[in-house]
């Protein structure tokens, strides 16, 4: 047990794009409670917080709880009939190679933390393959929104791995400030949604998968 390591990723914009999922949904969701749509870049910049975070976010400050809980609602039924359309978040390139060599190392435990719901990471990981991939999976669904860490205080006790050997690894300021407030390392990635200039507390800021690998293989060897 001493020598496992827990390497953590994020979901939407690190692991898959699901954008073009994603503006669909709040686009549906905005019409839906008659409020005008946000545009591109206020959308993307919520990306990782839970869904009422979001709308919290995005909507005029005068909105009362039950319009923010009808456009999630909205949001939530949109996403789901694109699902059930046949719509999927399409991996990164070099995703799938890159979590086969994390996979490789027998000390090396991973896991999920995502705002996503575990229904639509259950999907993912259905469509995938990616069953026993991931030893943690943590959502929106029982913890409150990113940056607050509980998501991986309970991978920590899930998996039995301390804060001091664990990496996340994700695209969004979100991902940055949770892993900072959990007290465990952090990867940036450059393909998401997230501008890397933001990313003041990253070990490393990440160009490809295969850097994001060798970001961790750097990260695990920093203090030997």
């Amino acid at each position: 047990m001493d020598d496992l390591v827990l390497i953590l990723f994020d979901v939407d914009g690190t692991l898959v794009d699901s954008q073009s999922e994603i503006l669909a949904a709040m686009h549906d969701a905005f019409a839906a409670i008659a409020q005008p749509i946000p545009n591109r870049d206020a959308i993307l910049s919520t990306v990782g917080l839970s869904l009422e975070q979001a709308m919290m976010q995005l909507l005029p400050s005068e909105c009362d709880a039950h319009t923010i809980s009808a456009a999630v609602s909205a949001y939530k039924h949109s996403y789901r009939k694109s699902r059930e359309a046949g719509a999927m978040s399409v991996l990164y390139p070099g995703i799938g190679d890159l979590l086969r060599k994390c996979r490789s190392h027998e000390n090396w435990l991973l896991g999920l933390a995502t705002g996503k719901s575990r229904r639509g990471v259950d999907a993912l990981v259905a469509y995938y393959a990616w069953c026993g991939v991931f030893q943690t999976i943590q959502t929106a669904d029982t913890h409150p929104s990113k940056p607050n860490p509980a998501m991986l205080q309970a991978a920590f006790a899930e998996t039995g791995v301390p804060a001091q050997r664990c990496l996340f690894i994700g695209d969004t300021t979100h991902d940055m400030q949770m892993a900072v407030a959990a007290g465990v390392g952090f990867v940036g990635v450059s393909w998401g949604y997230h501008p890397v200039d933001q990313f003041d507390a990253a070990f490393r800021v990440a160009e490809t998968p295969q850097s994001v690998y060798q970001a961790i293989t750097d990260w695990l060897e920093r203090d030997k």
